[in-house]
């Protein structure tokens, strides 16, 4: 994508989703919960009122733009740089990939708002939905997920379910593992309970790959992930790192790349592979781009990570 929009990101290479374009409603870290491991950092005050955080007819136009530039893309991903539901109108972009492309749409959200039927009423025109699940009870979501005033665990759970008895598509649930916070089994087994009974398609088991917002998270050992999905039974795989998969390179602007570093740190390897670029050449472009100032480093777990300096 080689224009530089202000709401639209990437394509970002996606294992599950191919080439996933990104559409960002809400300004940098406006969320409702300050998650421990989010990769963005800390949330600075968490929020829970809905409302038009970004002129949608200004994000309609940028999709039309690059519908008429590119268009190219498997899916249509709500996401990026805070909960996209808080947008009051973000089912529009479903309505617009619907009735404009033959693309598929994706929401990716924490689900803390599905309590509100307005907020289910939208969700339910996304082809695929990925809701977030990592805690067992108040005390451990408390801990894991630092929610605004007014959100608890209880809600969360009652609204995830409310919308997957309204909703047909493909639904999908993230369970983040933290080493020595819920990677013990006996709580794994607890969140196992609590996400089957959301009935999801998938399970997507994850961990910390990127600095997270608390330097006390660690992630958790590859063949102790395993083992967790196999508590979750057969729907459940351990998302990897996404790797070269027949991919054409894809080519990006700087603009764009400080752009994806925003919503998505990674390592000059990380970006390599999902790019499909020589590490090289992108190693040189970061160097740059942390010469002017557009991005800063931060070593976390023996690795070099970018990030938007801004």
């Amino acid at each position: 994508m080689a224009k530089n929009f202000k709401y639209l990101f990437g394509p970002v290479p996606s294992r599950r989703l191919g080439r996933s374009l990104g559409v960002d409603l809400i300004p940098f870290k406006t969320c409702t919960m300050d998650c421990t491991f989010c990769q963005l950092g800390e949330t600075p005050c968490t929020v829970s009122e809905r409302g038009n955080y970004v002129p949608m007819q200004d994000v309609i136009g940028e999709l039309g733009q690059w519908k008429r530039k590119d268009g190219r893309a498997d899916h249509i991903t709500l996401a990026g740089s805070g909960e996209p539901t808080l947008h009051s109108h973000f089912g529009d972009v479903f309505c617009w990939t619907k009735e404009e492309t033959k693309i598929q749409s994706v929401l990716l959200t924490n689900g803390t708002q599905f309590h509100d039927p307005d907020v289910r009423e939208q969700a339910v025109l996304a082809d695929r939905v990925k809701v977030t699940l990592s805690a067992w009870d108040e005390e451990s979501f408390q801990q894991i997920h630092r929610p605004a005033k007014g959100i608890n665990f209880e809600l969360l759970v009652e609204g995830e379910r409310a919308f997957r008895h309204e909703y047909l598509g493909e639904l999908s649930v993230e369970v983040f593992i933290i080493d020595g916070v819920n990677s013990q089994f006996d709580h794994v087994k607890k969140i196992a309970e609590v996400v089957r009974s959301l009935s999801p398609d998938r399970i997507d088991i994850n961990t910390a790959v990127r600095p997270p917002a608390d330097p006390s998270v660690k992630p958790s050992a590859a063949e102790h992930l395993q083992a967790v999905a196999e508590i979750f039974g057969p729907t459940a795989s351990v998302t990897a790192s996404f790797k070269k998969q027949g991919f054409e390179s894809l080519d990006i602007s700087e603009a764009a790349l400080v752009s994806l570093l925003k919503r998505h740190p990674a390592t000059c390897s990380q970006l390599a592979e999902e790019l499909n670029l020589a590490e090289d050449k992108m190693f040189k472009t970061l160097k740059q781009l942390v010469s002017i100032g557009s991005l800063h480093e931060r070593r976390y777990d023996g690795e070099v990570h970018f990030f938007c300096a801004d």
